[in-house]
């Protein structure tokens, strides 16, 4: 029995939007967890894939091995994007602000469109566009008139970003991609790469619990989250949706570690913040259509 269309949607928007708000964790997590960045990222990964298999397992039970046995070269390229995009992204976090890493982030909606319009043909709708806009508005605030970031740390921003626009694109263009399994060895491969620069001497047992927190809900739980959501909605709307991060990352730090953010980082967050929520309320109005 197929699903309704617009409730279909509906479970898209409820799933990204939960992903959003588990990723947007990472700040958190990489202020509280005092280690190296190796150490962090391989702990991340390895935890996030331990998560990811135990959800596998629960949804396909006696077929999950299948999932790993069955990759191709789609699987190939989509992994490596994980892995790319998660060491670029764990890293940033310690270069630049947690505030920039977020606004960075925003640019995702017009990337992801316009990879979408080039790469699969899907045109944005007018609403989603416009939303999409506002946001960068709200980028172009933070950044071009923020001083508390790093030029290095918003590079590696900017290449975790295309390599989660590029992962949204190769979902929508092979929805029968097993992405949380590729997702799985990602996470994987991005915590073995970095283990022998971690210093395991270092972690002690309050370390070990933040690690494992930090692989099972900023990864693995982010991973399934988006990985259910974003084959139900447009490539621009999983992009826009993903953008509440934006002003939550910079929220969870400066009430935990009281990491303040400048007035204009505030104000292209409220603008970020804003764009995506009334999206949302136009799009459930409007109803889907098939641009939405």
């Amino acid at each position: 029995m197929s699903m309704d269309p617009r409730r279909d949607h509906q479970i898209g928007l409820l799933f990204v939007i939960a992903s959003a708000i588990t990723w947007s964790s990472a700040g958190f997590f990489t202020r509280l967890i005092d280690l190296d960045y190796p150490t962090m990222i391989a702990g991340r990964g390895i935890f996030g894939a331990l998560g990811l298999i135990i959800v596998i397992i629960a949804f396909h039970r006696r077929n999950w091995t299948r999932l790993f046995t069955s990759m191709g070269r789609i699987e190939a390229f989509y992994i490596g994007l994980v892995v790319l995009g998660m060491i670029a992204f764990v890293s940033s976090l310690g270069l630049t602000s947690v505030a920039h890493n977020s606004v960075i982030f925003a640019t995702l909606p017009l990337i992801a469109a316009f990879l979408a319009w080039v790469v699969i043909g899907e045109v944005p709708s007018a609403p989603a566009l416009i939303a999409a806009l506002f946001a960068i508005l709200g980028v172009g605030i933070m950044v071009g008139f923020g001083f508390d970031g790093g030029l290095s740390g918003d590079i590696l921003s900017l290449v975790a970003t295309l390599c989660m626009a590029a992962s949204i694109i190769l979902i929508r263009k092979n929805p029968m991609v097993a992405v949380t399994a590729c997702a799985c060895v990602g996470s994987l491969a991005s915590g073995l790469l970095c283990l022998p620069f971690a210093d395991l001497a270092a972690v002690t047992p309050t370390h070990l619990a933040y690690l494992v927190l930090f692989g099972l809900l900023n990864s693995a739980a982010g991973l399934t989250l988006f990985s259910l959501g974003s084959k139900r909605l447009p490539a621009i709307e999983t992009a826009l949706i993903s953008t509440l991060d934006t002003p939550l990352a910079p929220l969870w730090v400066w009430l935990a570690f009281n990491e303040a953010a400048g007035p204009q980082t505030l104000l292209g967050g409220i603008i970020v913040l804003s764009a995506v929520v009334l999206h949302v309320v136009v799009s459930q109005r409007r109803g889907v259509s098939g641009k939405a």
